[in-house]
């Protein structure tokens, strides 16, 4: 397995929406498998292909109390909970920068297996939130245009030192 640069902001392929998968095959599953290994070492919880510049609607995300690794090929939302909130989000497409974004509180999706089986899964609060992100990433959205309110170094710094106590 390798680890894939990360395509940072301002990009073409961020920016683009992502091409259906057709194609289940080896090179799929080394880009899943590279992929996981790219969040992993860069301490990130999701990562859509754009972010290594593969125009492609595959991402991988870590969820659930045991932060299992689900991978998501062709994801479409097909639900949306009325109910929001909003936290902080960051991007490995932008290193260094943290906002709150409103999201569903919850959803539910229909996805692709690295097999191309099809499976939907639902998902709430901050698992909610991440396959959200990434989603957004393969239809060409970035979480910058959903800031509201973009927090400085002070706030973070203060946010994480109360996650600790």
């Amino acid at each position: 397995m390798a680890i894939l640069p990360i395509i940072k902001n301002p990009a073409d392929v961020l920016t683009t929406p992502a091409k259906e998968v057709t194609q289940f095959d080896e090179k799929l599953a080394t880009l899943l498998d590279n992929m996981y290994e790219t969040m992993v070492d860069s301490d990130g919880v999701g990562i859509a292909a754009p972010q290594v510049n593969e125009g492609i609607k595959a991402a991988v995300l870590e969820i659930g109390e045991e932060r299992e690794i689900l991978e998501i090929v062709n994801p479409e939302i097909i639900e949306y909970s009325v109910d929001t909130n909003v936290d902080v989000e960051g991007c490995l497409s932008f290193p260094g920068l943290f906002g709150e974004v409103e999201r569903s509180n919850g959803i539910r999706v229909e996805a692709q297996d690295r097999n191309g089986n099809l499976f939907e899964i639902e998902a709430y609060d901050y698992d909610a939130r991440v396959l959200q992100h990434e989603i957004d990433h393969l239809n060409g959205v970035l979480f910058d245009s959903k800031i509201t309110r973009i927090l400085t170094e002070e706030e973070l710094e203060a946010l994480y030192a109360e996650e600790e106590e």
